[in-house]
């Protein structure tokens, strides 16, 4: 799988992108340079875990020829025998996390997102699991250092949103919450209810990887309306006395973006172009994977909206994640934005799917 003359090809690889990356034409250009580090980071993933691969297969050559030396005292033999068992119950875990890196990266992983929470059934209870559910992703993103800010909102009367969009700005942000978009179902007893029964509501999540200049995701001026408005909110200081909020129309396909939360009419603008621009990236992936419909389609992160995927049960402190099965009692934790324990193991069953595919692929061909 790996060897000294694959490692030796991707160290030449390295050196050519950090020469690449010192010349005055690549630091200029944001879209290459993005590209060429995104090379460099997988290249040099894949270089230290084959080079921890290849060491570990010639420690275990070396400890098997020196327990066949017929000269081995008993002693240096047994610690031998220890030192080749410890070896090679490392080798399955280096070589999968080698395989791992050996698949090919989504080129969205490293992006931003725009994540986007829809109250859906069970009226007022909806829109305050809504709100909730944004403070568990905030939570979550300021643990990881992560930028979060409200792009429009539509806040409910009892609290919460029927609405809200937001830009997550970081490292890595798709790749830990790509798993997230579908529906998301509530049990617990609303705050409205005078009985103790227990209501079921549910809201809808979208993580919409944000549109950079290699999408090409151009948009002719005359495709686009856009209206001007006052902004609304709770009062006070928040209500803008201008009409800076906007509201874009992309006239081809029906899809509308609105965005209030700057004064500024022309930083309004370029929040909600960013918005239209990631949902009309999302639409052109979601008709490609359409066309491929005979090919792989993972459990988990394909991005189906409709597909309910998890249900949050607060009586009983836990949550169900249906795609793979997993039940956790950490409820509680995971409200408050604890999400590791539920990520974690979604990225390790789509890896898993991933691997298994390219095995029966690999079979096929052979």
């Amino acid at each position: 799988m790996i060897d000294a003359a694959y490692l030796k090809k991707l160290n030449d690889r390295l050196h050519e992108l950090e020469n690449q990356m010192g010349t005055p034409e690549i630091a200029t250009d944001q879209t290459r340079m993005r590209g060429i580090l995104t090379e460099h980071k997988h290249t040099k993933t894949l270089r230290d875990l084959g080079q921890v691969y290849v060491d570990l297969q010639q420690q275990i050559a070396e400890t098997r020829e020196m327990l066949e030396d017929a000269e081995l005292d008993e002693e240096m033999k047994e610690m031998a025998g220890l030192e080749l068992e410890s070896l090679e119950n490392q080798l399955p875990e280096s070589e999968k996390k080698l395989k791992v890196a050996l698949l090919t990266p989504d080129p969205r992983d490293d992006r931003g997102i725009i994540l986007e929470i829809r109250a859906g059934t069970g009226g007022d209870e909806a829109a305050i699991f809504a709100g909730d559910l944004f403070r568990m992703y905030q939570r979550y993103a300021e643990s990881r250092n992560w930028e979060c800010k409200i792009l429009d909102a539509s806040v409910s009367e009892l609290g919460g949103y029927k609405e809200i969009i937001a830009a997550i700005q970081g490292e890595e942000i798709f790749k830990q919450l790509k798993y997230e978009s579908g529906v998301h179902r509530v049990q617990r007893v609303p705050a409205t209810e005078t009985q103790g029964r227990v209501h079921t509501s549910a809201a809808t999540v979208a993580v919409l990887p944000e549109a950079v200049e290699v999408d090409d995701v151009t948009i002719p001026a005359e495709e686009i309306r856009c209206d001007v408005f006052r902004a609304s909110g709770p009062g006070g200081q928040s209500v803008n006395t201008t009409d800076s909020a906007i509201r874009l129309t992309h006239i081809p396909t029906g899809l509308v973006v609105q965005c209030q939360d700057e004064k500024s009419q022309h930083r309004n603008r370029e929040k909600a172009m960013k918005v239209l621009q990631a949902r009309l990236l999302d639409k052109r992936r979601q008709e490609e994977d359409a066309k491929r419909a005979g090919d792989r389609k993972s459990m988990i992160g394909t991005g189906d909206r409709s597909e309910r995927i998890r249900t949050y049960n607060f009586p009983q402190n836990r949550l169900t994640d249906h795609r793979i099965g997993l039940t956790l009692y950490a409820l509680a934790s995971i409200m408050e934005g604890d999400l590791d324990q539920l990520i974690d193991p979604l990225f390790e069953h789509d890896i898993d799917e991933q691997l298994q595919t390219q095995l029966n692929q690999d079979q096929v061909s052979n």
